[in-house]
Formats: structure tokens, sequence, C-alpha cells
């Protein structure tokens, strides 16, 4: 023991450098992953929204013009006003019945039943996680398809058939059928990461407020929701980082439309990128939605921070 415990000493003395210095090395290939993936686009990307670009042909420095176009820009503002509906979707929405729904399943299907059963209705929420947002988009765009879509056929089923109509077609059903199609993806994430959560909650804390009498709300409200606040940070941060960058469901169900019923920032910069070969401009909407979520992810930590500080 003693050899070999010298022995591995003997090895890491032979490393060059200092104790804090001498695995710098190994951290090279992830910076400089970092900064081919990360770093130099976006700074390419910047530089490009003030030019004025079609992908080909010389590039024209333009000054603020591409950014003084997007204050003024109606469907630019359109797009985040979009963007506000899609985070209640993704974030407000699953999390609060992720919360329910964990708490349900393990203070009560998991007690008068068994943690298998738990487990298997867990895995069914988070069935459309595991799905490419590709293949859950359209699944979705099949059963809401104006002429033979499942929702249509059910409700001419149940005598409704006057309800019938183009869901995603329409501007005033398009936004909400696109947000329930991303509170059925999304619903599954905080389930999942609120029953890890609450595994490490103490059961004698559940206990000792049933002896005092507590209801189930009562023990969800003071016991299970001050448990698992980090978890909760972490979905929220996360799912609001997502549901800024939304693209997928976007694209493969509605492209924006009608109108502008559903565009969002992302979307709108593919359009101007891809589409109208603006690129100066759809790189300024592109680096508006970063550094929005750039602002947002710094603020966010912060305050996580100073939570978990008054929690320890």
């Amino acid at each position: 023991m003693s050899q070999s415990g010298s022995s591995k000493r003997s090895t890491a003395s032979r490393l060059p450098g200092n104790k804090s210095t001498r695995f710098i090395p190994y951290l090279i290939p992830g910076i400089l992953s970092l900064a081919v993936i990360i770093i130099v686009p976006f700074v390419w990307n910047i530089y490009l929204s003030f030019t004025r670009w079609r992908g080909v042909g010389p590039v024209r420095f333009v000054g603020l013009k591409n950014w003084q176009r997007l204050v003024a820009d109606a469907t630019f503002w359109k797009s985040f006003i979009n963007s506000f509906w899609i985070i209640v979707a993704i974030v407000i929405i699953p999390t609060i019945l992720g919360l329910l729904i964990s708490s349900v399943l393990t203070d009560v299907i998991q007690k008068k039943f068994n943690s298998g059963t738990a487990s298997f209705i867990r895995a069914l929420y988070y069935l459309p996680q595991l799905l490419p947002v590709a293949v859950a988009s359209i699944i979705m765009g099949w059963i809401f398809r104006p002429d033979d879509g499942a929702f249509n056929a059910l409700l001419e089923s149940i005598g409704l058939g006057g309800l019938q109509h183009n869901w995603l077609g329409d501007p005033g059903s398009a936004l909400p059928v696109l947000m329930f199609i991303l509170i059925w993806i999304q619903l599954g994430y905080p389930i999942v990461i609120f029953m890890s959560g609450l595994q490490r909650v103490d059961p004698e804390l559940y206990e000792a407020a049933s002896l005092d009498g507590a209801n189930w709300w009562q023990k969800f409200r003071v016991v299970t929701l001050p448990s698992i606040i980090p978890e909760l940070l972490v979905v929220i941060l996360t799912a609001t980082i997502g549901a800024l960058k939304t693209f997928g469901p976007v694209y493969l169900l509605t492209k924006g439309g009608p109108g502008t019923s559903t565009i969002v920032p992302s979307y709108y910069s593919y359009n101007q990128f891809f589409q109208l070969h603006q690129v100066g401009y759809g790189a300024a909407i592109s680096t508006a939605l970063t550094l929005v979520i750039i602002v947002f992810s710094v603020v966010f930590t912060l305050v996580q921070g100073r939570v978990e500080k008054n929690m320890a």
C-alpha cells in the first residue's frame, strides 16, 4: 500500500508546473472548442449586425441602421410578446403542474400503491421529452390537422362538429394550440426534477406534520415546497432559456403564422437569414435575443445565489 501511494505521488510530482496550474493543459481542448463553436461565431454575428450582406458578395458596413430598424420593427416586438406566452407555456404552467403532480406521485401514489406505480406514471409524463422535437411536433400537427385530424374527428364523434376548424391556421387559435403542445412536451421535465429532489426530503418532516394535523396542502406548502427550492430555481432558469430560444415547434407547425400570430425571435431571425437573405438584420435580431438571454441568466443566477445563501 505504501509503495503504491508513493508511486502515485511520484507520478503526480513529475507533472509540469505547480499544483494549481499543472492541470491547465487538460482544459485546452474544451477552451478551444468553446472558442470555435461559441465565442468566434458570436463575435462574428455581432459584427454582421452592423453590416448589410446577403450571404454572398461583399459585406458593407452600415453602422447602427440594423439596430435602428430593429427598434422600430413591430414584428420584432410582436415576437417578444409571443415569447412571453411561450414562457407561460414552457415555464410557468409546467412548473406549477409539475410541483403538484410530483408531490401527489411522491406523497400519495407512492405510499398508497408502490414506488413502481409512481415511476411508471412519471415515465408516461416524461415520454414526450424523449421524443425529438421534430417527431413530437409532427405528431401534434397530425392531431390538429383541419381536414382529417384526430381532434376534429373527436369533436365530430361527440356531437361538437360545429367547433371544428383549422386550429393551427386560425390567428385566434394558433398560439393557444401551440402553447398546449409546448406544455405537453415540457411537463415531464419538472416532474422528474422535482421527484428527484423530493427523494432527499426527510420523511420524519411529513410524519411530524401529520401528527400536528396538517392536511396534504399544508404539508406541500410548509414541507415540500421549501425543500425543493434549489430544483425549482434550476427548472425556472433552464426552462426560461429554452423558451426564449424556441424554434423547432414554430418552424414545423406554423412557420410563425398565420401572419405574425406565432412569430418568435429565433424564427424571425431565421427568416431574415435564410429566406429574405438579410443577414445583417437577422444577425441583429439574434444578437438582441442572445443579450436578453445573457442578462436574464446573470440576474437570475445572482438571485439564485442569494436565495440559497439565505436558506443555508
